[in-house]
Protein backbone atom coordinates (compact mmCIF):
# COMPACT_ATOMS: atom_id res chain seq x y z
CA UNK A 1 0.00 0.00 0.00
CA UNK A 2 1.32 3.42 -1.03
CA UNK A 3 0.68 6.64 1.39
CA UNK A 4 1.40 9.87 1.52
CA UNK A 5 2.93 11.23 4.85
CA UNK A 6 1.40 14.33 6.07
CA UNK A 7 3.82 13.80 8.80
CA UNK A 8 7.74 13.20 9.36
CA UNK A 9 7.63 9.21 11.20
CA UNK A 10 10.40 8.35 12.57
CA UNK A 11 12.28 5.17 11.20
CA UNK A 12 9.84 6.07 7.71
CA UNK A 13 9.85 9.42 6.28
CA UNK A 14 9.46 13.32 5.91
CA UNK A 15 6.12 14.89 5.54
CA UNK A 16 5.14 14.70 1.79
CA UNK A 17 7.08 11.59 0.72
CA UNK A 18 5.23 8.52 -1.01
CA UNK A 19 6.42 5.69 1.32
CA UNK A 20 5.04 1.99 0.61
CA UNK A 21 3.50 0.41 4.11
CA UNK A 22 1.80 -2.96 5.13
CA UNK A 23 -1.38 -2.60 4.68
CA UNK A 24 -2.69 -2.98 8.33
CA UNK A 25 -0.30 -0.54 9.32
CA UNK A 26 -1.18 1.53 6.49
CA UNK A 27 -5.06 1.30 7.28
CA UNK A 28 -5.35 0.84 10.96
CA UNK A 29 -2.42 3.22 11.98
CA UNK A 30 -1.11 6.18 10.06
CA UNK A 31 -4.16 7.38 8.36
CA UNK A 32 -6.50 7.24 11.46
CA UNK A 33 -3.60 8.87 13.47
CA UNK A 34 -3.53 11.58 10.52
CA UNK A 35 -0.17 10.66 9.85
CA UNK A 36 -0.65 10.09 5.82
CA UNK A 37 -3.56 9.85 3.40
CA UNK A 38 -3.63 6.98 1.00
CA UNK A 39 -2.27 7.76 -2.42
CA UNK A 40 -4.26 8.42 -5.40
CA UNK A 41 -3.97 9.65 -8.57
CA UNK A 42 -5.55 12.76 -7.29
CA UNK A 43 -4.12 12.82 -3.71
CA UNK A 44 -0.63 13.29 -5.93
CA UNK A 45 -1.52 15.53 -8.02
CA UNK A 46 -2.51 17.90 -5.17
CA UNK A 47 0.89 16.80 -3.57
CA UNK A 48 2.80 17.46 -6.82
CA UNK A 49 0.93 20.98 -6.58
CA UNK A 50 1.72 21.78 -3.50
CA UNK A 51 5.34 20.77 -3.74
CA UNK A 52 5.27 23.36 -6.82
CA UNK A 53 3.79 26.11 -4.47
CA UNK A 54 6.24 25.51 -1.87
CA UNK A 55 9.14 25.52 -4.43
CA UNK A 56 8.47 29.31 -5.87
CA UNK A 57 7.49 30.38 -2.47
CA UNK A 58 11.09 29.26 -1.41
CA UNK A 59 12.72 31.08 -4.11
CA UNK A 60 10.67 33.75 -3.56
CA UNK A 61 11.94 34.34 0.05
CA UNK A 62 15.44 33.41 -0.53
CA UNK A 63 15.73 36.18 -3.65
CA UNK A 64 14.29 38.75 -0.56
CA UNK A 65 16.56 37.43 1.76
CA UNK A 66 19.57 38.12 -0.51
CA UNK A 67 18.07 41.84 -1.27
CA UNK A 68 17.93 42.15 2.50
CA UNK A 69 21.34 40.75 2.68
CA UNK A 70 22.86 43.07 -0.17
CA UNK A 71 21.80 46.24 1.43
CA UNK A 72 22.74 45.26 5.20
CA UNK A 73 26.22 44.67 3.68
CA UNK A 74 26.62 47.58 1.97
CA UNK A 75 25.64 49.53 5.30
CA UNK A 76 27.89 50.11 8.71
CA UNK A 77 26.97 51.38 12.09
CA UNK A 78 29.06 53.26 13.76
CA UNK A 79 28.61 53.84 17.38
CA UNK A 80 29.88 56.41 20.00
CA UNK A 81 30.41 55.54 24.04
CA UNK A 82 32.28 56.34 26.78
CA UNK A 83 35.41 54.33 27.02
CA UNK A 84 38.63 53.96 29.29
CA UNK A 85 41.85 54.71 28.34
CA UNK A 86 42.23 50.77 27.51
CA UNK A 87 39.54 50.95 25.09
CA UNK A 88 36.96 49.38 27.11
CA UNK A 89 33.54 50.58 27.33
CA UNK A 90 31.20 51.96 30.11
CA UNK A 91 28.33 50.33 28.90
CA UNK A 92 28.08 47.61 25.83
CA UNK A 93 26.67 47.89 22.09
CA UNK A 94 23.61 45.42 22.35
CA UNK A 95 21.75 44.06 19.46
CA UNK A 96 18.93 46.42 20.49
CA UNK A 97 21.12 49.22 19.70
CA UNK A 98 22.12 48.02 16.34
CA UNK A 99 18.78 46.93 14.77
CA UNK A 100 17.72 50.31 15.94
CA UNK A 101 20.86 51.85 13.97
CA UNK A 102 19.93 49.36 10.69
CA UNK A 103 16.31 50.66 11.27
CA UNK A 104 17.35 54.25 10.99
CA UNK A 105 19.61 53.14 7.89
CA UNK A 106 16.16 52.04 6.23
CA UNK A 107 17.11 48.45 7.32
CA UNK A 108 14.04 47.12 9.34
CA UNK A 109 15.79 44.00 11.26
CA UNK A 110 14.02 41.86 14.38
CA UNK A 111 16.71 42.15 16.70
CA UNK A 112 16.50 38.51 17.14
CA UNK A 113 18.14 37.49 14.54
CA UNK A 114 21.06 39.34 15.07
CA UNK A 115 23.68 36.51 16.30
CA UNK A 116 25.51 38.21 18.92
CA UNK A 117 26.86 36.08 21.50
CA UNK A 118 27.76 38.74 23.63
CA UNK A 119 27.25 42.31 23.78
CA UNK A 120 30.77 44.55 22.79
CA UNK A 121 32.42 46.16 25.21
CA UNK A 122 35.62 47.29 23.23
CA UNK A 123 36.64 49.80 20.73
CA UNK A 124 36.80 49.20 17.24
CA UNK A 125 35.77 46.79 14.25
CA UNK A 126 33.37 44.07 14.58
CA UNK A 127 31.37 42.07 12.26
CA UNK A 128 28.16 40.68 13.32
CA UNK A 129 26.08 38.05 11.79
CA UNK A 130 22.51 38.45 11.53
CA UNK A 131 20.13 35.58 10.42
CA UNK A 132 17.56 36.25 7.59
CA UNK A 133 14.88 34.13 5.68
CA UNK A 134 15.75 31.07 3.57
CA UNK A 135 18.97 30.16 5.48
CA UNK A 136 21.04 32.99 4.30
CA UNK A 137 23.15 34.78 6.98
CA UNK A 138 24.62 38.85 6.67
CA UNK A 139 27.51 40.17 8.15
CA UNK A 140 27.27 44.01 8.97
CA UNK A 141 30.04 46.02 10.51
CA UNK A 142 29.90 47.62 13.47
CA UNK A 143 32.16 50.41 14.33
CA UNK A 144 32.51 51.26 17.89
CA UNK A 145 34.22 54.61 19.06
CA UNK A 146 35.21 56.75 22.03
CA UNK A 147 33.51 59.69 22.49
CA UNK A 148 36.77 61.11 23.82
CA UNK A 149 38.30 60.34 20.94
CA UNK A 150 39.75 63.80 19.23
CA UNK A 151 40.90 64.18 15.45
CA UNK A 152 44.52 64.48 15.48
CA UNK A 153 46.11 67.89 15.80
CA UNK A 154 47.24 69.69 12.45
CA UNK A 155 50.62 70.46 12.57
CA UNK A 156 51.60 73.62 13.59
CA UNK A 157 54.97 75.41 12.95
CA UNK A 158 57.03 75.92 15.38
CA UNK A 159 59.25 78.84 15.41
CA UNK A 160 63.08 77.64 16.02
CA UNK A 161 65.70 80.04 16.83
CA UNK A 162 68.90 79.64 15.34
CA UNK A 163 70.60 82.37 18.12
CA UNK A 164 72.50 80.52 21.38
CA UNK A 165 71.65 82.59 24.70
CA UNK A 166 75.13 83.81 24.46
CA UNK A 167 74.40 85.55 21.39
CA UNK A 168 71.45 87.05 22.56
Amino acid sequence: MDVILTENVKNLGTIGEVVKVKPGYGRNYLVPQGMAVEASEAKLKELEHHKRQLNRKAEKLSQEAADVKARIEAVECTFVHKASEEGKLFGSVTSMEIAESLAAQGIEIDRRKILLEQPIKELGEHAVDIKLNAGVNAIVKIIVISEDAKPAPAAVPVAVSTETPADA
